[in-house]
C-alpha cells in the first residue's frame, strides 16, 4: 500500500528524501532529523546526504534485512509487521507496517537494501 506524506514543514519538494524517511521512520519532525543528521555529517566531514554517510548511520542504528532484489513494494509487504528504511536508486523510503509513506508511489522500484527500525 501507498499513503501521500510529506513531512517537509513547508510542504517543499525538495531533495530531502533521507530526512523525511528517517523522520518518519523515528517518529521525530523533519527539523529534528535534519539538525541530527547534519551534526553527525558535520562530524564526519561530508554531506547529510551522501550515499555512504546514510549507508553506515543506517548500518550503525538498525538492523540490515537480507533479501533477494525485489521491488520496494515487495519488501514492503514481506516486512508488514515492521518499521523499515527501504533505499533505491536515487532514493530512500519508509515503510510503516506494510506502507510506504512518501511524496510518490515508489513501490515498483526496484529495492537496493533495507534496515529494520521497529
Amino acid at each position: 500500500m501507498y499513503k501521500f506524506s510529506n513531512k517537509n514543514p513547508y510542504g517543499k519538494y525538495e531533495n530531502d528524501c533521507t530526512i523525511r524517511a528517517i523522520s518518519t521512520a523515528e517518529g521525530i519532525t523533519w527539523d529534528e532529523a535534519y539538525d541530527k543528521l547534519s551534526e553527525l555529517a558535520q562530524i564526519n566531514r561530508t554531506m547529510p546526504d551522501d550515499r555512504e554517510f546514510i549507508r553506515s548511520y543506517l548500518d550503525v542504528n538498525y538492523s540490515r534485512v537480507p533479501y533477494l532484489p525485489e521491488t520496494v513494494g515487495e519488501v514492503s509487504g514481506i516486512y508488514s509487521d515492521n518499521i523499515i528504511l527501504i533505499t533505491m536508486n536515487g532514493h530512500i523510503t519508509c515503510s510503516m507496517y506494510g506502507v510506504i509513506e512518501d511524496t510518490f508511489d515508489c513501490r515498483t522500484r526496484l529495492a537496493e537494501e533495507a534496515w529494520i527500525v521497529k
